[in-house]
């Protein structure tokens, strides 16, 4: 059989099968590091950067292993992706009997039981009745149940949550409508394939399950291959921790309403109990204040205001849990909310109490909900103990792991030994295809007038653009100042994170001339805009997160007591690879051509400037604004000089 890195060469089977490729030695020594750690049962740690092909990279070797394979992406776009796009054209060249799964998380299929609940409640509004009729009607015609397919209602309409399910609500093998399950239905297909593609979320929530003993894919596998792994330790921050929302006691009162009118309809029961938790709810939720803050839960705890609305909803919990006890026996929906009620009691008493050792305690508000969390303030020793219990082989892969040559930052966060660690540079040639442009005289990030100078910078290299540009920002409130100021001065047609999905600002900016799309931290990655449409990048400054995050606080005063420097050690590191995912949306193809502007001084002027330089592609570099102008003028007539492979 030929090797992966025969297969990926010019005269292998993709070669044939793929329009344009080309082979790239980056590409076919990933592909060999993957096939050798699949076969080990070893830990590999890969960097490859952009236009290396990582994802048949670790494809190949996937196929021809004959082993249970999860591959694991950051998010559900990525993995629609990788299943309806690459998977195919893999398999098909392979010309292999694999079987591939696509597997999402609960909340991405269709429960037809709460389907039915929601048709016999009393709808909201018109718009909500007529929601429910277009899903029913395509519930009638899909036979996976993916809310993805039903293209017509957008993903993050709040009509979903009435009508799929998730841990607490589901009825597992009670349900009524157990059989054609959609989710089980996508579980069943998942256990029995070669391939499983599913994210992030979803597999930390099966570990989440396994450590309850029903876990449902992992056992089984063979090999984990990570995409994107850079979001890992963020993920599983979240899912070694625990949390309780407001939204999850106003769901339960809900559920409690609609199970009880189905089954019973008798008087008022636990009516006035349910209305009692929801009240409870949103007057503690009014209690902790204004919308937007993320603080430490010991800023509330002890508030006259908060320690009221917390027996209020400790008292509605009881009482509605008493409520419902003796109708459980009477259907297994009244059975499932009536076990609710007793589990989410516990967890908010645990949420509400003393901190545990070890943990972060801390609270986010929302515009009508809250979440109270509990965050390990390590999650090393768990997620090891999850990779040592599952003996498989494990790929991390993204194009930004390293800081610098080393990956110590992102292996320590997740407790990873006896790592193998590879680094394969993108085969750009970013010498040729782009600058890199700190400008000269701007003030310090800390200036209340940085927002404005950064401007006064960038607005001549967007007209030397021709608009065609991403502003990336660290902040909502430099953002949305941005905004105003280029909506009033300039006629550069704005798509502003926030006013539409980000799917859709950024297909609008890809069809639209003299285009600015700005955006926060959910746009420095995953954004992904090839050719002309997309010039130029500025970023506002060094992507340091906020200090005021209780999180990041929490974990860098743990660090001082323990003696270590927490700015040099994880908060610098943390940066770096943030700033290398927003450079990274510049050059996504061998053809691009661009300017990356970053505008804060310190990235020239301070000593640690030199890690991020060092971590970024070999780009020209310039202070000066008539390079930038030069550039631009000779791309828009086609005399620079062709672009090469990187080292050629």
């Amino acid at each position: 059989m030929d090797s992966p890195a025969d297969i990926l060469a010019a005269n292998g089977p993709l070669a044939a099968r793929v329009d344009g490729f080309a082979p790239r030695p980056e590409q076919q020594a990933m592909a060999e590091a993957v096939a050798e750690a699949i076969a080990d049962k070893a830990v590999l740690v890969a960097e490859a950067g952009t236009g290396t092909g990582k994802t048949f990279a670790y494809l190949v070797p996937a196929m021809l292993s004959g082993r249970k394979i999860i591959i694991s992406t950051g998010t559900r776009n990525l993995q629609d992706q990788l299943f309806h796009r690459d998977v195919p054209v893999v398999r098909e060249a392979l010309a292999v009997p694999v079987s591939v799964a696509l597997l999402k998380g609960r909340a991405n299929y269709l429960c037809l039981h709460r389907l039915e609940l929601a048709e016999e409640s009393t709808f909201a509004s018109r718009t909500q009745a007529r929601l429910i009729r277009r899903i029913r009607d395509w519930a009638l015609r899909t036979r996976s149940g993916d809310i993805a397919e039903c293209a017509d209602i957008d993903e993050n309409d709040p009509v979903w949550p009435q009508v799929t399910s998730n841990r607490d609500n589901c009825l597992g093998q009670d349900c009524p409508d157990y059989e054609d399950c959609h989710l089980m239905q996508a579980r069943r297909a998942a256990q029995a394939a070669d391939i499983v593609v599913v994210n992030h979320h979803l597999l930390f929530a099966d570990m989440a399950l396994r450590e309850e003993g029903v876990g449902e894919l992992l056992p089984a596998a063979d090999a984990f291959v990570i995409d994107e792994a850079h979001q890992l330790p963020e993920t599983a921050t979240g899912f070694f921790g625990e949390a309780v929302s407001a939204n999850q006691l106003l769901e339960l009162g809900r559920d409690v309403r609609e199970e009880y009118i189905k089954a019973v309809n008798e008087g008022e029961g636990p009516l006035p109990a349910a209305d009692a938790l929801e009240k409870a709810a949103r007057d503690l939720r009014l209690a902790l204040g204004e919308a937007g803050e993320r603080r430490e839960w010991s800023a509330f705890a002890g508030r006259e205001a908060v320690e009221k609305g917390i027996a209020a909803v400790r008292a509605a919990l009881d009482e509605l849990q008493a409520a419902l006890a003796p109708l459980a026996e009477r259907g297994k929906g009244l059975d499932n909310v009536h076990r609710r009620s007793a589990e989410l009691g516990e967890r908010f008493a645990r949420l509400t109490g003393p901190t545990p050792e070890g943990h972060i305690h801390w609270l986010e508000i929302h515009k009508r909900s809250f979440t109270l969390h509990l965050t390990p303030m390590n999650v090393a020793p768990a997620f090891r103990e999850q990779m040592q219990a599952l003996e498989a082989a494990w790929i991390f892969t993204s194009a930004t792991l390293a800081v610098g040559e080393r990956f110590d930052h992102f292996t320590e966060q997740l407790g990873l030994e006896a790592v193998r660690t590879a680094k394969w540079d993108s085969p750009f040639d970013y010498r040729h295809q782009s600058v890199l442009y700190v400008p000269e005289g701007l003030p310090q990030p800390n200036d209340p007038g940085y927002t404005h100078a950064l401007l006064d910078a960038a607005l001549p290299v967007l007209e030397a653009s021709r608009g065609r540009a991403f502003l990336l920002f660290t902040s909502h409130r430099a953002l949305r100042e941005a905004a105003d100021r280029l909506e009033l001065e300039t006629d550069y047609t704005l798509f502003v994170q926030g006013e539409a999905p980000r799917g859709e600002l950024v297909s609008r900016f890809r069809r639209s001339e003299r285009a600015l799309l700005l955006g926060t931290s959910s746009f420095w990655e995953g954004v992904d805009v090839r050719g002309e449409a997309l010039s130029c990048v500025i970023i506002d400054r060094l992507p340091f997160a906020s200090p005021g995050d209780p999180v990041l606080r929490a974990r860098i005063d743990r660090m001082r007591e323990e003696g270590v420097n927490a700015f040099l050690d994880y908060q610098l590191p943390r940066a770096v690879i943030a700033l290398k995912q927003g450079a990274g949306r510049l050059i996504r193809d061998r053809s691009d051509r661009g300017v990356l502007m970053v505008g804060d001084p310190r990235l020239v002027e301070k000593p640690y400037g030199s890690l991020f330089l060092d971590s970024l592609p070999p780009m020209t570099r310039t202070r000066k604004l008539e390079v930038v102008q030069r550039f631009f003028r000779l791309m828009d007539e086609g005399s620079l000089p062709p672009a090469r492979e990187a080292g050629g």
